[in-house]
C-alpha cells in the first residue's frame, strides 16, 4: 500500500514538506484510541532471537532509525510502534538554529537517493532534552547525536559537544559525536587526528566522571581513505570509544543514474541511499577486520532491503540504521529485515 498509494502522493510534494506532512499525520493518527495498537500489529515484529547486547545496552532487535529523521525527538513514542529496536535523535546543537536556506532536501528517484544540506536545523539541546523527559515509551532505546552550532569556531567546538552531552545525558541511552556531516562549514576538519582526539577526550572526560557513563560513539564519513580509517581506529582506542557509526552521507556523486546536469543543479549536500550501499559496507568491513571485531559498529548507508541489512551485518556491523531506505520503502521495511534475520 505504501508504494502503490502513499509514496506517489508524498513524492508529489517538496521533500521537506512531505517529511513534515508525514510527521504531523503520524502524530495525529497516534492520538486516536487504539491507533498505536494497530500500528504495532502492522509493523512491530519482535522475536527473542533478535535481541542484541551491544556496548552494554540490550537492544530488542538490531534495526534502528538513523539520526536526521527525528531531529528534535518529537515523534519517538510514535516511531516506537513501527518496530524499531532503537531511535537516534538529532543532530542536536547547544543552541537552536534554523539550518541552511530552503530548499535543502532533494530526491533522486532514479537512484533511490536523497541529497540534503539541512545544516543541523534543530530546536536546541534544552528543548530536545525536555521533550525526551516527557516521552511515554521508556523502553525504546534512544541515541543522542550531537554536533556544534554553525557559528561556533572549530577551536571551540568541544565546548558545544560537552554542552550537548550535559543537556542530554539523563535522557538518552548512548551518544554519537557527529563531525562528519558535510553541511556545516569546516565541520569535517574535526575528523583530523589531533582535533578529534582533543574533542573526544573532552567529552569522554565529562562522561567518565558520571556515576553511570553513557556509551560514546563517533559517526564517520564514507569519504575517508584507508589511512584515515586507521587513524579513526587509533583515536577510538585512545579515547576509549564504545563504537562507531559507519557511515554518514557522502559528498561523492559517482555512479549516479540521474542526469549529471540535474544533480549539479541541486548544489552541495550529502548523498544518501542506494548509491552509498557498497561504499558504506566496504568501510564497515575494513573497520571490523582492522579492529579484529573488538569495536562495535552501527552500520548505515543504502539499506533498502533485508538483503542490504544482512550485508552490513555480515560485514561486521552489530546493529543497522535506516533513513533513506525507510523513505523509499516505507515502514514495512523494518519488519521485513527482522523477519529475514529470523529465517537466517
Amino acid at each position: 500500500m505504501y508504494k502503490a498509494l502513499v509514496k506517489p502522493a508524498l513524492f508529489n510534494l517538496d521533500a521537506e514538506r512531505a517529511h513534515h506532512f508525514v510527521f504531523d499525520n503520524l502524530r495525529r493518527a497516534a492520538r486516536v484510541p487504539g491507533a498505536k495498537a494497530v500500528l504495532r500489529g502492522l509493523y512491530d515484529f519482535q522475536h527473542p532471537s533478535l535481541a542484541r547486547e551491544v556496548f552494554g545496552l540490550k537492544f530488542p532487535n538490531p534495526v534502528g532509525l538513523a539520526a536526521g529523521l527525528d531531529k528534535n525527538a518529537t515523534l519517538t513514542d510514535e516511531l516506537a510502534t513501527l518496530g524499531f529496536g532503537f531511535v537516534e535523535i538529532g543532530t542536536v546543537t547547544p543552541r537552536p538554529q534554523p539550518g541552511n536556506p530552503q530548499p535543502r532536501l532533494f530526491r533522486l528517484p532514479q537512484d533511490e537517493a536523497l541529497v540534503n544540506r539541512m545544516g543541523f536545523n534543530n530546536d536546541g539541546a534544552a528543548a530536545v532534552a525536555a521533550r525526551l523527559a516527557r516521552r511515554q515509551n521508556r523502553q525504546l532505546l534512544i541515541g543522542g547525536n550531537i554536533g556544534k552550532n554553525k557559528d561556533t569556531p572549530n577551536e571551540r567546538a568541544a565546548e558545544d559537544y560537552v554542552a550537548c552531552f550535559e543537556a542530554l545525558a539523563e535522557v538518552v541511552d548512548y551518544f554519537v559525536v557527529n563531525v562528519s556531516s558535510p553541511n556545516t562549514p569546516n565541520l569535517r576538519q574535526l575528523q583530523e587526528k589531533k582535533p578529534l582526539i582533543d574533542l573526544l577526550q573532552r567529552v569522554q572526560e565529562r562522561n567518565l566522571s558520571r556515576a553511570q557513563p553513557r556509551p560514546l560513539l563517533l559517526k564517520i564519513a564514507p569519504d575517508l581513505t584507508d589511512s584515515q580509517l586507521d587513524d579513526i581506529l587509533d583515536i577510538a582506542r585512545e579515547t576509549k570509544l564504545s563504537g562507531l557509526v559507519s557511515t554518514n552521507t557522502t559528498i561523492s556523486r559517482e555512479g549516479l543514474v540521474t542526469d549529471a546536469g540535474q544533480v549539479a543543479a541541486l548544489g552541495a549536500g550529502g548523498l544518501s541511499g542506494r548509491p552509498l550501499r557498497a561504499r558504506a559496507t566496504e568501510v564497515i568491513r575494513y573497520l571490523h577486520q582492522r579492529s579484529r571485531g573488538e569495536l562495535p559498529i552501527i552500520g548505515a548507508g543504502g539499506i533498502h532491503s533485508a538483503a542490504d541489512a544482512q550485508e552490513k551485518l555480515a560485514a561486521g556491523a552489530s546493529l543497522v540504521q535506516l533513513y533513506t531506505g525507510f523513505i523509499y520503502e516505507g515502514p514495512a521495511l523494518v519488519s521485513r529485515i527482522n523477519k529475514a534475520l529470523i529465517q537466517e
